[in-house]
């Protein structure tokens, strides 16, 4: 099975992280007509795939998926990853699927050559199911400056896990994240998409697992269904990321 992995939560790691946002920026253009959601489920359990599309599509939206090839079929601790079959009718359904690494690997920590290494399987498999994985979410959110140069080549966007909106002209090689998580992450996600519609502004949501027994680091069905409901009815178009930066 597979277990938590515990990122650098030190002094140090935090202002990595911080510092790595003043290197290699690439400016997003934005020309939002309406603020706008995007619904972005990370690694993804099966669930996720599951009920997380599914709430997405009753509302007439759809979602960004950040997957990790390497993970498909096995269990972990926020239930058993989605397989290839289940990855290729996301696609079908007209769900983004996206990169996040093969084996859910730390970008920060690991060598530059196993890095590429490991990116090129993730590429290729989700090629193979049809996907077109043009984007990007760092596993953990941990990124460096050295990860993020590595990365800015190969992805027309990077996302980490750092709590902000999305304007004109931000960083489309780090681009912030509100987790939909834990027992508050329904009041978090509320509040943020209040913020993004007063300021007509894009705000980029991510959970992992959805499900009744969610872990620490996702939601349940209902919670999400209130959460792209509410987006709605302030006004927000609901896209994909790939939508958002398309246009």
């Amino acid at each position: 099975m597979i277990q938590p992995y515990t990122p650098d939560v030190s002094l140090k790691g935090k202002l990595r992280r911080r510092f790595a946002r003043l290197t290699h920026r690439r400016p997003v253009r934005l020309n939002l007509t309406r603020p706008t959601i995007s619904f972005t489920f990370d690694d993804i359990p099966a669930n996720a795939g599951q009920a997380g599309a599914s709430a997405l599509e009753a509302q007439g939206a759809r979602g960004t998926f950040y997957v990790c090839a390497g993970l498909f079929g096995q269990e972990g601790h926020m239930g058993r990853f989605a397989d290839a079959s289940e990855i290729s009718d996301l696609i079908r359904r007209g769900h983004e699927v996206a990169g996040h690494t093969f084996n859910h690997l730390d970008c920060h920590r690991t060598p530059e050559a196993d890095l590429t290494f490991d990116l090129d399987a993730n590429d290729a498999a989700l090629r193979g199911l049809g996907a077109a994985p043009i984007h990007f979410a760092y596993p953990y959110g941990e990124v460096s400056p050295r990860a993020k140069a590595l990365l800015a080549g190969r992805y027309s966007s990077l996302r980490g896990v750092h709590k902000a909106l999305v304007h004109d002209g931000d960083d489309l090689n780090q681009l912030p994240g509100v987790g939909i998580e834990g027992p508050d992450g329904e009041g978090v996600a509320r509040r943020w998409i209040n913020r993004a519609a007063a300021e007509n502004a894009w705000l980029i949501l991510y959970t992992h697992d959805v499900r009744e027994a969610h872990s620490s680091w996702g939601c349940t069905p209902d919670a999400l269904s209130r959460l792209i409901t509410h987006a709605q009815d302030a006004g927000c178009d609901v896209r994909t990321v790939g939508e958002v930066l398309a246009a």
